[in-house]
């Protein structure tokens, strides 16, 4: 079991406090500090504790339930003619809440490293380098882009090795040029248990868990397993925003693995905004994952009004063609954008299926309060060609809530409830999940 820093120790004593109903009142800034930050550089992070309680029901009957404190804290350097450095440490520590073994039939393994492990590590370790309209960020770095990213859903995220390029000289738009080497797998992949169809087009790879606990291995391992020898994914973007007009196109190529383009647009006019998406992906060089041929396209329709919001959207993902990966759309670097996915149920991205989403959001805003309430239900219908129950066709169904309230007195802190009821996630499984979420950020 790894150590736990005191950054990690400094957690727990917060989010006890704060679950516990304390009152933390900020106190205002020293103006030495000020001064230190301004000369030397800034200090932030985010102090994270995160309850989970899920209970099976239908062919499999079990209650399993996890509390976790940790989160991040890190330290970038004033930038001296452009050059700066940075890094940041992360930690998650699990509380052994009841008297039970430590194992996935009795607490939720999303909230820890490999087999339960509490564990610290420099996630991040970087330097950047600005010159005109040019940045560079070269190390240890989080990535947030459609097929790659960081996929921050329970305690730590997916972080990645890489060089990163982008531009502006262009006016209104954005490049991107990046080459990525290695990642570390955030706790969220965990809740896997065991590689396959499943994780693989959820967004982690056969071999993800060479790469848990703070471990960083090759993007050919992550996404094939262990022994798998590739020169990572190179990628290249370009984001045009003017107007109301957002439009994106990615190319990501996984050397001897596949060929990954992913396109949006998004019209904004007025109250309601019309959005579109595209994957496809191709095999390329030695093929190491067999034959891939998959397409996957989604549309969405937004509106708003006050403070009502809601969208409707609806997703296609190709049958199989006879290819290896039965026409899926392979995620195996922690992307995860369709529009379509639920809070749990990523099943969009199994081939022959189609599955449509509703979501509304509410803001409290006449409470005074900072309150927002998002309801959803999506649903997945799958092809009998899918890879996770093969030769099966069903209907699988999630629905949720998620509530989240920012404090005015304390700058900050986010009080996050959130819940899915997924229905048929296989045939016969179901499930309710409610999770309890304290973040503070600064």
């Amino acid at each position: 079991m790894k150590g736990i820093t005191l950054s990690t120790i400094a957690l727990l004593a917060l989010s006890s406090y704060a679950v516990a109903g304390g009152t933390i009142k900020p106190e205002p800034k020293e103006v030495v500090v000020e001064e230190i930050e301004e000369s030397f550089g800034t200090v932030s992070g985010q102090f994270r504790s995160f309850y989970i309680d899920r209970t099976y029901t239908g062919i499999l009957e079990n209650n399993r339930n996890s509390l976790a404190a940790g989160g991040h804290i890190g330290y970038d350097t004033k930038s001296f003619s452009g050059l700066s450095f940075g890094f940041k440490a992360y930690g998650t520590y699990g509380f052994e809440i009841h008297g039970t073994p430590l194992t996935s039939s009795n607490y939720d393994p999303s909230l820890y490293g490999d087999d339960f492990d509490n564990y610290a590590f420099i996630g991040q370790a970087y330097i950047n380098y600005a010159i005109g309209n040019t940045a560079f960020k070269i190390g240890r770095q989080r990535l947030d882009t459609p097929l790659a990213g960081a996929d921050d859903a329970r305690m730590l995220p997916n972080l990645f090795e890489a060089v990163v390029v982008s531009n502006t000289d262009i006016q209104d738009t954005t490049l991107i040029a990046a080459h990525v080497t290695k990642e570390t797998v955030g706790t969220f992949g965990n809740v896997y248990g065991t590689a396959g169809a499943l994780s693989l087009q959820s967004g982690y790879g056969l071999g993800y868990k060479l790469g848990t606990s703070g471990d960083f291995a090759t993007m050919g391992e992550i996404a094939l397993g262990e022994g798998t020898d590739t020169s990572g994914v190179s990628a290249v973007a370009a984001i045009y925003a003017k107007d109301g007009l957002k439009l994106q196109a990615w190319d990501y190529y996984a050397y001897d693995i596949l060929n990954a383009i992913y396109l949006q647009a998004d019209y904004k006019y007025d109250w309601l905004t019309a959005s579109a998406q595209y994957i496809n992906e191709t095999d390329t060089g030695d093929a190491l994952a067999g034959e891939v041929d998959s397409n996957y396209f989604a549309v969405k329709v937004a509106g708003k009004y006050e403070n009502l919001s809601a969208y409707v959207a609806f997703s296609s993902t190709s049958s199989s063609d006879d290819t290896t990966m039965n026409g899926g759309i392979i995620t195996p670097w922690g992307g995860m954008p369709a529009f379509t996915q639920g809070m749990v149920t990523r099943h969009q991205f199994f081939a022959d299926t189609e599955a449509t989403k509703v979501a509304a959001t509410y803001k409290f805003a006449e409470t005074g309060l900072d309150i927002k309430a998002t309801a959803y239900y999506v649903s997945f219908d799958i092809g009998a060609e899918n890879t996770y129950v093969e030769d099966t066709a069903w209907t699988a169904k999630e629905s949720g809530f998620d509530i989240q309230y920012n404090p005015e007195q304390v700058k900050g802190l986010n009080l996050r409830f959130r819940a899915n009821f997924p229905t048929d996630f296989k045939p016969g499984l179901d499930w309710s999940e409610y999770r309890f979420i304290v973040n503070y950020s600064f």
